[in-house]
């Protein structure tokens, strides 16, 4: 729960920066953010370095600069990530691109989900759903596709805080406690 504050704050940061220098930098910060945090994310030992207290600051910043040099970041999230170092936050850098995208995609009035089936949907059935379920947002969807078999038929849609269990397993299990209830 507080690395959730700390890194909503963090990011809020970087967003309002990003504010004041336009929208086309906004936008490069949080792909430069998630690009670095999807580097250390590749290596579990970097992992476990950043998040080790044995080693100092000036030795995380080192490693963190080198990560930062191949990525070719610009400069502010440069600056960014030494502050993450100094403050002992690289760890929250995965939390961090996560919110400064949550934080874009609300600007720009996109909205993520998942939508969960039982078996695999070809391109053309994805698409589809992408483009239906647009239409009834009314905005952009970034929508993931994943499967889970113990859902026995039907979908589960997560979308943003919202979910929309119509699983063949939640049906079974309302009918299961009206059995219970008598009803």
């Amino acid at each position: 729960m507080i690395g959730n504050v700390v890194s909503r704050r963090y990011a809020k940061a970087l967003f309002a920066v990003g504010a004041a220098k336009g929208e086309a930098e906004q936008a490069k910060y949080g792909e430069q953010l998630v690009a670095i945090a999807a580097s250390i994310e590749a290596a579990p030992e970097a992992t476990a370095f950043f998040k080790n207290p044995a080693f100092s600051a000036e030795e995380k910043k080192a490693v963190l600069n080198q990560l930062v040099e191949k990525a070719s970041v610009e400069p502010m999230v440069k600056n960014f990530c030494d502050l993450l170092a100094d403050r002992g936050r690289v760890e929250m850098l995965s939390a961090i691109a996560s919110d400064y995208k949550a934080m874009i995609d609300a600007v720009s009035g996109v909205i993520t989900g998942e939508l969960i089936t039982v078996s695999e949907l070809n391109e053309d059935r994805q698409s589809a759903i992408k483009a239906k379920l647009e239409a009834q947002a009314g905005k952009k969807l970034e929508l993931s596709f994943g499967t889970d078999e113990s859902i026995l038929g039907g979908i589960v849609l997560k979308v943003g805080d919202k979910v929309m269990d119509a699983s063949l397993k939640a049906q079974l299990q309302i009918l299961k406690e009206n059995i219970k209830r008598g009803e």
